[in-house]
């Protein structure tokens, strides 16, 4: 057994980010500024998309995209269960009703036949989420949208950078937030990009900034005017010149991030697709999965514990897991608000019940993994039926 505590997912910051946030610190610039502009640029170049806006929260990316494409009191936004509060808060923030519909059982993403069965007359939005890094099955997603006149916000937190049929998430649905938070692929410590057409990302980034016409970069730049107007009752969502100094370092280690996550997703898969306790996540052909997460389901119907002691179990043995997530419509705001059931949507609640997120992140070295891989199977065996 391990002798120290295994962190499920510490940042991967080193002297080089902090040698570029000292070089911001010893500028001129420390709030939204240059650095911040440069990170929007190599990112919309990095996806391929045709604008970017950073942010300070991919929650604020979605509150923005909704504002942005106009969804208001009356409408109706489908998304998923499957996903952290964050997603569905901000339709309740611009005033309309999610509308929840369950996930496909093989990726737990959003479930698009599900999606048909829910439009009505007052949807305006369908809102993916690419669950723990796999893209959803965005084609017949956009289908529908372009057939009811829907428009498409992403929840791209998890999925940088993920590809959907040779296609960048982020280039896809009209709006896509990423999401920069400790834990994610590419760290700001927090932060979040929005990106989509450059229309859509001019209209934004007025909204981000108190509804200004004019930010303090082009008002206090050499050659700038001090003079702005406010167009409309905006917020204050902006990043800062210090955290994209991280994000730029961030995005060149991007590649090699990549491929150590996938080489320890590959390691567990073929360590625990030998056995009858666990089902290993799915990747589909015709994607490319970020590997945020490394979800592994339990067959409780194999074992005399149920996963909330099998967390306990591994923590007695120093490794470090998660659940992602308690899906949203069993939290009590919803559920009482709703009157959702834990059963509405089975398949969502059915998985949650079973999973565990394993730690997966670059950092990682390979007795980290072996000493995952054994305590896994340790407490799966020790406790089969």
């Amino acid at each position: 057994m391990r002798s120290e505590f295994l962190s499920f997912s510490p940042p991967c910051v080193s002297t080089e980010e902090c040698d570029e946030v000292l070089d911001t610190m010893t500028s001129q610039w420390i709030s939204t500024g240059p650095k911040t502009r440069q990170f929007e640029e190599r990112f919309m170049s990095s996806v391929g998309a045709k604008g970017a806006l950073a942010l300070n929260s991919c929650t604020a990316g979605l509150h923005v995209a909704l504002m942005v494409l106009d969804v208001k009191p009356g409408d109706q936004v489908i998304t998923t269960p499957m996903t952290f509060c964050s997603s569905v808060n901000v339709i309740e923030h611009v005033g309309a009703r999610p509308v929840l519909v369950d996930v496909q059982p093989d990726t737990l993403c959003i479930s698009p036949d599900c999606i048909e069965e829910a439009i009505s007359t007052h949807t305006k939005c369908i809102l993916p989420v690419h669950y723990s890094g796999h893209p959803c099955d965005m084609d017949p997603i956009m289908d529908l949208a372009r057939e009811h006149g829907l428009c498409v916000v992403e929840d791209a937190a998890h999925s940088l950078p993920a590809r959907y049929r040779g296609r960048t998430v982020g280039t896809i649905g009209d709006l896509t937030a990423f999401s920069f938070y400790a834990t994610k692929n590419l760290t700001t410590a927090e932060g979040g990009m929005l990106t989509g057409d450059q229309e859509l990302i001019d209209r934004a980034r007025i909204i981000s900034l108190h509804g200004m016409s004019r930010d303090a970069w082009r008002r206090y730049d050499k050659g700038g005017s001090w003079y702005y107007e406010v167009l409309l009752p905006g917020f204050k969502y902006n990043m800062t010149d210090i955290q994209a100094s991280i994000g730029l370092r961030q995005l060149s280690k991007l590649p090699r991030f990549q491929e150590r996550r996938r080489k320890v997703a590959r390691l567990y898969n073929e360590a625990f697709s030998d056995y009858p306790f666990f089902d290993i996540p799915t990747e589909r052909s015709d994607v490319e999965h970020a590997w945020h997460l490394y979800i592994l389901r339990l067959n409780l119907e194999t074992l005399r514990i149920g996963r909330d002691q099998f967390i306990e179990e591994l923590k007695k043995r120093n490794i470090g897991t998660s659940v992602h997530f308690i899906p949203v419509h069993v939290h009590p705001y919803y559920r009482d608000k709703y009157g959702f059931r834990p059963d509405d949507f089975p398949v969502a609640y059915s998985n949650y019940l079973r999973m565990i997120s394993l730690p997966l992140h670059p950092g990682l070295s390979e007795a980290d993994v072996s000493d995952v891989i054994s305590a896994v199977v340790d407490v799966a065996t020790l406790y089969r039926r």
